[in-house]
């Protein structure tokens, strides 16, 4: 999915992060297991960092999401302008209102790393390994 850099977009990305992963769901339908609602709220951080903090004064940069179902592992990609190095955990303090996205994704995700994207700028990608139960492996 190709995102325009602007708050709204981050609401639109949970819905068509969700309504992509709903025929994955175990069921078939709205029953998510916790991995995919982990996933759901991680995509939305990276996706929230990249609107909040764009690193870009190019007016045509779109934040990009990917994601690859790969047997019971889900692996998703976000694409940001800005160098790889920008992108960094800080602690946050207890009254801030933000700056928790990647302590999120650190704590949830089984993997998670920072490379240069091939769009030019950062991709930050995370892996959830058990989203789907081995039974449902298609």
């Amino acid at each position: 999915m190709t995102l325009r850099p602007v708050p709204e977009s981050v609401p639109t990305a949970r819905r068509w992060f969700r309504k992509l992963l709903e025929p994955h769901a175990p069921d078939g339908g709205p029953c998510w297991t916790r991995a995919l609602e982990d996933s759901l709220l991680m995509m939305s951080e990276l996706v929230t960092n990249a609107v909040l903090h764009p690193r870009s004064q190019d007016s045509r940069w779109r934040v990009r999401v990917e994601w690859w179902r790969e047997g019971t592992r889900l692996r998703v990609a976000v694409h940001s302008p800005g160098p790889p190095e920008a992108v960094r955990m800080r602690p946050a303090t207890e009254d801030a209102t933000g700056g928790r996205g990647l302590l999120l994704v650190d704590a949830l995700a089984d993997r998670w790393w920072v490379v240069a994207s091939r769009y030019g700028g950062t991709a930050v990608t995370f892996v959830v390994d058990d989203a789907w139960p081995a039974a449902e492996h298609d």
